[in-house]
């Protein structure tokens, strides 16, 4: 799979907005994007005209950053949601969270989307009683996520209570921290996810 190697902090300054893929540092004052609120490069800081197709390209990429996917991938998760019913766009985001790295990342496992992604690939977690190494696994209400006792003393598995405290837990997860062991409680709804998110954009592209 592809990976982008260079500067995250340019990622967030080139969206406009933290995109919160540096973990804790995206909330102290270390934080590149409130120190520079602007796009990099030397023309970072003029004014430009943006295009409907702009904003809604923006807000794409966005999103597959936030979330840390390639473009066919997420394609086919925009393709799910629009056969799936209710709202495209909140489908979409709902399908989004439910993925197995970012259910890790939320629960406050790791200080990344990026990390929770290694942690999983190198079987650190069970999955209902089973190992489950795939980031990209769509979790469902029910799943029972642990980990073993031979993993606890990992020092980024150490800290999830202040993780989880710092950063908020979502209302569809329910986590019991001294036990390792969190667990989906129910589906996302588009008012559990926090982030500053115009889907309604997204679908706009896609829809030409």
């Amino acid at each position: 799979m592809a990976k982008y190697n260079e500067s995250k902090c340019r990622l967030c300054r080139r969206e406009g907005g933290k995109l919160f893929l540096k973990g804790d540092r995206c909330f102290t004052e270390k934080c590149a994007q409130d120190r520079r609120p602007y796009a990099p490069g030397q023309h970072g800081r003029a004014r430009k005209k943006v295009s409907d197709y702009a904003a809604q390209l923006r807000e794409k990429q966005k999103v597959r950053r936030i979330y840390g996917i390639l473009e066919r991938q997420f394609h086919n998760y925009f393709a799910k949601a629009e056969l799936s019913k209710g709202v495209t766009g909140s489908n979409l985001l709902s399908m989004l969270e439910r993925r197995f790295d970012n259910v890790i990342y939320r629960l406050g496992f790791a200080h990344s989307r990026q990390q929770a992604r290694q942690m999983v690939r190198h079987g650190l977690f069970t999955l209902n009683g089973h190992k489950a190494d795939i980031p990209s696994m769509l979790l469902r209400v029910g799943d029972v996520i642990e980990v073993p006792e031979k993993n606890r003393k990992i020092p980024a598995l150490s800290e999830v209570q202040q993780s989880a405290a710092r950063r908020g837990m979502p209302g569809w997860l329910e986590i019991d921290a001294a036990a390792f062991k969190g667990v989906v409680k129910a589906l996302p709804q588009r008012e559990d996810i926090q982030t500053p998110i115009n889907e309604n954009l997204i679908v706009e592209l896609y829809s030409k």
